[in-house]
């Protein structure tokens, strides 16, 4: 039985860590990057797997010591729908913000069609 729980343990260290690493790089690139489309990027998507990982250790603490729930599943699921929907909306916004401004155009489109683009037509 000792096995078990020092293999939990290990889990649930392992993935504390990398749930803290993952939180850390995403606040420091949202501190650091230049401007507001690139500080976006940093928290929706590194901060969403740091959070994502620092659940999951609480799931497994919570089965290893027999109290477990679905409630961290329920944030997990929660956290992964509303992060990108909020991430596009902000960046929506930001688009608005810079189209409504007369002496900043906007960023010529790319030459080819593969990508959706944002264009003045």
């Amino acid at each position: 039985m000792s096995d078990l729980g020092t293999i939990s343990e290990i889990i649930v260290s392992a993935l504390l860590v990398i749930g803290g690493f993952f939180t850390l790089v995403g606040s420091i690139g949202l501190l650091k990057l230049d401007n507001s489309m690139s500080r976006l990027h940093a928290p929706t998507k590194a901060s969403t797997l740091g959070v994502g990982s620092l659940l999951m250790a609480s799931m497994v603490y919570a089965f290893a010591a027999g109290d477990g729930s679905l409630h961290e599943v329920l944030v997990m699921a929660f956290l992964f729908v509303t992060a990108p929907i909020s991430g596009n909306f902000i960046a929506k916004a930001n688009m608005h913000r810079l189209r409504n401004k007369p002496d900043l155009p906007p960023p010529p489109p790319p030459p080819d069609h593969v990508w959706s683009t944002y264009s003045e037509k």
